[in-house]
Order: C-alpha cells, then structure tokens, then sequence
C-alpha cells in the first residue's frame, strides 16, 4: 500500500518536472523568436531612417513600435489615430517594402493604434501627439496631458525661437520637412521657371519684405509642388534674417485646429501664428468643414493685413476650388497664381540623370545606358511622380535584367506609358492652350473682363470644353469663374455659327483640338 502510494507520488512528480520542463521550452522558444522579431525591426527602423532621413524618422516614426509578428503579417502600434492614417497613406507601401527585403515571407504589414488597455501599454498624452522635429542643439518641449493645443503651440513657438540662432534649419512647428526637398535638387526648366524664380525670391526675402502675397502654386499630381513648397520652407530657416516658418499640409492644419476647437483653445493657437513670417500650406484642395474654412479664413486675413507672407499649393486653380468658402477663395485670388505645366522631354531627361546621380552615390557601379534613359523620358509624359516610378522600375530590375531591351522596357512600363485608350481632357488644359494660342492668360479666360481680345478665346474655350469634355452647361460656367449656364449656352452656338461660315476660325479650332489631345 505504501509502495504504490509512492508510486503514485513519484509519477505525478515526473509529470510535474515534464510539464515545467516544457513550459521552459516553450518560454525559451517564444523569447527567441521576440528577440528574432525585435532584431529585424531594428533592421527595419533602421533602413527606414536611412531613406526618409533622420528629420522625418524622428517626427513620424520615432513613437512606431513592434506589436507581433505572425506567420507573413507584422502588426506595428503608434499612440494616434492621426499618426495611424498619416504612415497609411504615406510610407505603408515603404514599410511593406523594407520587411520584405528582411524577410520574404512577409507579405502585409498593419498599423494599429496603442491603447490605455493593450498590453499595459500608457496612452499617449498630448505631447506625443504634437511632432516638433527638434534637433539635439534644442531643449525638449514638454507639457502636462492636459494642456490645451493652442497653449503648446505656442509654447513651441516661443521656446524655438528664443533658443535657436537666427539661421536654424528647422520650421518652428508643423508638418515634417524632407532634408531633400531643397532649390539645389529641383529640377528647372520651362515648365517650372516662373514658379521657381517666385519661390527663391520669397525665401530670399527678409521679414516684412513682402513678395506676390499669397504665392499659390497649382498643378496636377506629380508636378513638383510639395517639393517647390518644402524648398521655399527649407531655404526661408536657413535664411539668415531669421524667418519664423510654419509649413503644413491641409490635413494638419485641420487635425491642430480641430484639437485647438476641441480644447477651447484656438485664440491662442490662433495668437501663436500672429508672430510668423511665413505661412505655407500645401494641398489646399484638402481643406474642409465650415468651421476649420471659417478659422483658416480669419487667420489668412489676419497674416495678409499684417503684411506676413503665404505661400499655397493646390491641385486647381483658387478659382476652381469649389468646396472653399467663398471668403478664402477670393483672398487666395487676390495674390499671384502660378501654374506648373507638365515637364517636356528635356527636363525629364534631366529628372532622369539627377536620380542616376543619386543612385550612384550608393552603388557607384550602377549604369542605365543613355538610350534607355531618353526612351523612358520620350515615352513617359504624365508626372514627375510617374518618371520617378518609372526609374525605379527601372533600377529594380537592372538588378537582374542587366541586358534589359527598348522592347522589354515598353513591356515593363506600359501601365505608364498608357493602353492606348483615349486621353482624358480636362478643362483647366483647353483654357492653358487657348489661353496660350490666343496669348493672354488663363487667368484672364475665367475674369470679369469683356474686351474683344478677351471674349472670343473665351468663348472658343468654352466651346472645346462643351465638345471635348463631357462636362455639362453649369459645370463649364463654374470653371469659367462662376458664370451661368446660359453664357456658356450663348458661346457654344455662336463659336457653331462662326465655325460654318470662317474657313480661318475653322481651321484654327482643329489646331487647338490637336494641341489639346495631344
């Protein structure tokens, strides 16, 4: 009896020292795959900071984190919902693409937003939320959880200011600026050399010294305009008349102005932006709700009637921004509104070599044969934002395609090139090239003004818009600053009347057909 009693004792024993044994097991196993995951986002973190570079790391990525890491999907956290949609449109694509080259059975990446609950993990308080990219040099700005927005502000505002040297090479809050979106690296050529010439002059300028107030830069995607904008930002902080520069986007200045509201602090968001030289907003066509309209409207006024410079890019025209108050749009009017054009074949030849350049600096034995480069730029005619695709494409697969072929990079780059489907016209490029073929300016084209040598270009534009587009009456009166749907009506039956009986008119609409759908 008291042998199988210590039977039973030594046997239940053992299974106690297995089960230990294996809970031993398992943890060693789980700590060695965590501290696998752990090395490869630092391998991960630390490829990113190397191409975003260390400004934009600090203020986007800094607060990312490891989550899990299971079978082919890496969960990450940040401690905002703003920060989880700015990395999701922005560098998601780049991420996916850094763990990839770490590990290729990775195949999705997910962001997630850290909580009070998960994992024990603190939520974030105000201060995570407001990213100042701040160098070594600057003391750290910190500020209780509770603290309204307006109030940290312009706190930031006022610590950098009074600790950093007047040539400081950081905007005093806002959104990120890319070390190399500068005047040295922007490509110039005819497109672009009006825009430029204005960009350098305002940020050569002093305080005070007001130049084309607002400046509003406006072009397609893919034209260079967040680039033209974050090179006036970067040129303006090393100015050494020491400019006060706030650059943000639209989305950002909705996000501080909509926790300001929230807080029942925006007057002192608002007196915090009294005291800039600069102000440059990029993607105006982003701006929305009444009440942000309302605020951004009262502090534009305010910026132009104390004489302080505005720097704004969209992707239309002011006048075409239909879903902007009324008020702002005709602020945003009453400066000097400059278009980007779409890149010919020398410039883009040149974008071409300038990222070669670049490339080379990391693989010096890196060669693109010149005929491939000329072909690219010949054939790839949209954007810079597509030649820049183009070329990586290019690079990529150079890397093992060495002999690659015109013909096989027509087959790599056809989805650029296009399918041969019908260009789509839009009426901002019939009034560019009536505006051009007649030589007045667009802006002109959509005015009040009813001079002869006004009226008929725009009349003709009108008509092109009515039979290339398949916009309707009001529309087209819209896009013509405004005007009603029966002065549209009148314009295209007296072009139609004109047309049957002047050969010479006749002739010159089909030209401007052929410009138009080339």
């Amino acid at each position: 009896m008291q042998m199988n009693t210590m039977t039973a004792g030594a046997l239940k024993q053992g299974d106690n020292a297995q089960q230990a044994l294996g809970s031993v097991c398992l943890e060693a196993a789980g700590e060695k795959g965590d501290m696998k995951h752990s090395i490869l986002f630092e391998r991960v973190s630390a490829r990113l900071k190397a191409q975003v570079g260390p400004d934009v790391y600090a203020s986007w990525f800094a607060r990312l984190k490891l989550h899990s890491v299971s079978k082919s999907v890496v969960r990450l956290t940040v401690p905002t919902t703003f920060l989880k949609s700015w990395i999701n449109n922005r560098y998601l694509d780049l991420i996916t693409g850094l763990f990839q080259a770490e590990d290729a059975e990775i195949l999705k990446v997910e962001i997630l937003v850290r909580t009070a609950t998960r994992g024990g993990v603190k939520a974030p308080n105000a201060d995570e939320q407001l990213s100042l990219p701040e160098p070594a040099s600057v003391a750290q700005i910190r500020r209780p959880a509770a603290q309204p927005a307006g109030q940290a502000v312009a706190q930031a505002v006022s610590a950098v200011a009074s600790a950093r040297p007047a040539s400081f090479g950081s905007p005093l809050f806002g959104s990120p600026l890319d070390s190399r979106f500068t005047f040295d690296t922007y490509v110039e050529g005819s497109s672009n050399r009006i825009s430029l010439a204005a960009a350098k002059t305002i940020a050569e300028a002093g305080p005070g010294a007001v130049r084309f107030n607002p400046l509003f830069v406006h072009s397609s995607v893919g034209l260079g305009k967040t680039h033209l904008l974050q090179a006036i930002a970067n040129a303006a902080v090393q100015n050494p008349r020491g400019l006060r520069v706030v650059y943000l986007t639209a989305e950002y200045f909705m996000w501080r102005f909509a926790t300001a509201i929230r807080d029942n602090d925006a007057l002192t968001l608002k007196d915090s932006l009294r005291n800039i030289d600069l102000l440059i907003i990029d993607d105006m066509q982003f701006l929305q709700g009444k009440m942000i309209q309302h605020e951004f409207c009262h502090l534009l006024n305010m910026l132009l009637d104390s004489a302080k410079q505005v720097v704004v890019a969209a992707d239309r025209a002011p006048w075409e921004l239909e879903s902007l108050d009324p008020r702002v749009r005709s602020r945003l009017q009453g400066g000097v509104a400059i278009e980007v054009e779409a890149p010919d074949y020398e410039m883009r030849l040149e974008i071409l070599k300038r990222r070669l350049e670049v490339a080379r600096q990391e693989d010096p034995s890196l060669d693109i044969p010149a005929d491939l480069l000329s072909h690219v730029a010949r054939n790839v005619t949209a954007s810079g934002r597509e030649l820049e695709g183009a070329f990586n494409q290019l690079l990529f697969r150079r890397s093992f395609e060495p002999n690659l072929t015109v013909e096989r990079v027509d087959e790599l780059l056809a989805h650029l090139v296009g399918s041969g489907e019908p260009r789509r016209v839009r009426i901002e490029d019939i009034q560019r090239i009536v505006a051009r073929h007649y030589n007045v300016s667009r802006q002109e084209l959509v005015s009040n003004r009813r001079t002869r040598v006004i009226v008929k270009p725009r009349q003709i534009a009108m008509y092109l818009s009515k039979t290339l587009t398949p916009r309707s009456f009001p529309e087209i009166g819209r896009r013509f600053g405004g005007r009603d749907h029966t002065t549209v009506l009148h314009a295209v039956r007296k072009i139609e009347e004109l047309i049957s009986g002047d050969s010479k008119l006749s002739h010159e609409i089909e030209l401007l057909k052929r410009l138009i759908n080339e």
